[in-house]
């Protein structure tokens, strides 16, 4: 019986997908859900898994082919033979061996990597080899491996470059051309949408966080005891958006043609650097969750963007976006909008500065605010009243949990 793989279901707001690479070629054995195959999107990368055990008996799209729902990518045939469960030997009393078989991520990454499993020692439950255990071999081995070999060349997003440095003939000015991934010409894209559909202008301000700091090291022992998470900035930057946007219900509007749409949720995208690019994950109801619940659910995303797990769904929709260049050193900068979305927080280092306090200087932790909008339907006003209120909770963060 033959089996077909086909693409699955792509989101209304995904057109197509990019064939990254095959993890199986044609007579190879493969188990049910093994990854087959990963396809890119312009917002993340798919993973395909073989819907049956048996021989992938052929392959009919090619790495970077582009492919749309419901292609055909292979045929399996279910009456060949599996690919046998990779297992570790764990000696008992009296010389018996069991074999405990290995979880599916384990695995993935044990035969991809082409490892011995014998060669590894397992930490978990009776022997069983966990991910810990292979990455930390993995780890092992590569630092081994450096040693001897050349340090690789990387990009600025720090992936290592698949075409080597070339240089015309009888000159010494080598270079590299590199096509973009999905992902980061998507980007390049929605940015210059941005520019080009949207009256974006940018006003800033200046926040004292004083008050924030001192709530949070005078609580944030107890808050990670009792919630089993680390209290950071991140909540309370959400939490005063969310109260200043119920304030300005046009700074969580977008355009529509000729239309202006109130939201009447609070979706917050938070946006996250990675190696492959901007991704927005959302934090949907955010006037919901209180800080233990928001502090989690970022946590969740950078699990997520570290495991590539994150689904089309966490990164669809979003109301309002908060940026975060102050992890990078950045003291000022004008975010740019996230499309169709009307407005864009930026937060910035905090550093220690003079400023004047009752007529006295004095040192206090400070942060540049800046709130990027389109002016077509924020006026000036409406932005920087809003800047305003934002500042306003952060100085007096009592007020987020009185909501006043």
């Amino acid at each position: 019986m033959t089996v077909e793989v086909l693409v699955p279901n792509l989101p209304e707001s995904v057109a197509d997908a990019i064939l990254v690479a095959w993890h199986k070629q044609p007579g190879d054995s493969v188990k049910k859900d093994d990854n087959l195959v990963d396809l890119e999107t312009d917002k993340i990368v798919l993973e395909v898994p073989s819907p049956e055990n048996g021989i992938l008996k052929s392959i009919d799209q090619p790495n970077g082919a582009t492919v749309s729902s419901g292609q055909l990518l292979a045929v399996i045939d279910a009456n060949g033979s599996a690919a046998p469960t990779l297992t570790t030997n764990k000696l008992l009393k009296g010389g018996e061996r069991t074999e405990p078989a290995l979880s599916p991520s384990v695995r993935r990454l044990i035969t991809e990597n082409n490892l011995d499993p014998s060669l590894m020692t397992g930490t978990g439950r009776d022997g069983r080899l966990t991910k810990v255990d292979v990455l930390s071999f993995l780890e092992r081995r590569n630092n081994n491996q450096k040693q001897t070999a050349p340090r690789p060349v990387e990009t600025p997003n720090s992936l290592e470059l698949k075409t080597p440095f070339s240089a015309k003939p009888g000159e010494n000015r080598p270079q590299q051309r590199v096509p973009m991934t999905r992902l980061r010409a998507r980007v390049a894209q929605r940015l210059l949408q941005a520019q080009q559909n949207a009256a974006m202008l940018t006003t800033f301000n200046e926040v004292n966080l004083k008050s924030v700091i001192a709530l949070r090291n005078q609580y944030k022992a107890h808050f990670e005891k009792q919630h089993e998470i680390k209290l950071g900035f991140m909540s309370f930057f959400v939490k005063a958006s969310v109260e200043a946007l119920k304030r300005f219900p046009i700074i969580n509007a977008s355009v529509d043609e000729q239309d202006i749409i109130y939201h009447g949720y609070y979706d917050v995208g938070i946006a996250v650097a990675t190696e492959r690019g901007l991704l927005v994950p959302i934090l949907r109801d955010a006037d919901q969750l209180d800080f233990a619940n928001i502090e989690k659910a970022i946590v969740g995303f950078g699990k997520k963007v570290q495991g590539g797990n994150l689904s089309v769904d966490d990164l669809t929709g979003g109301t309002f976006t908060i940026t975060n260049g102050g992890t990078f050193g950045s003291m000022m900068s004008t975010p740019i909008l996230n499309p169709p979305q009307s407005a864009i927080l930026g937060m910035h280092a905090i550093k220690d500065r003079a400023i004047v306090e009752n007529g006295e200087i004095v040192i206090r932790p400070m942060m540049y605010l800046a709130l990027s909008y389109d002016h077509r339907i924020i006026d000036g006003r409406e932005a920087v009243k809003f800047l305003s209120s934002i500042k306003e909770y952060l100085e007096d963060p009592a007020r987020l949990l009185l909501s006043i």
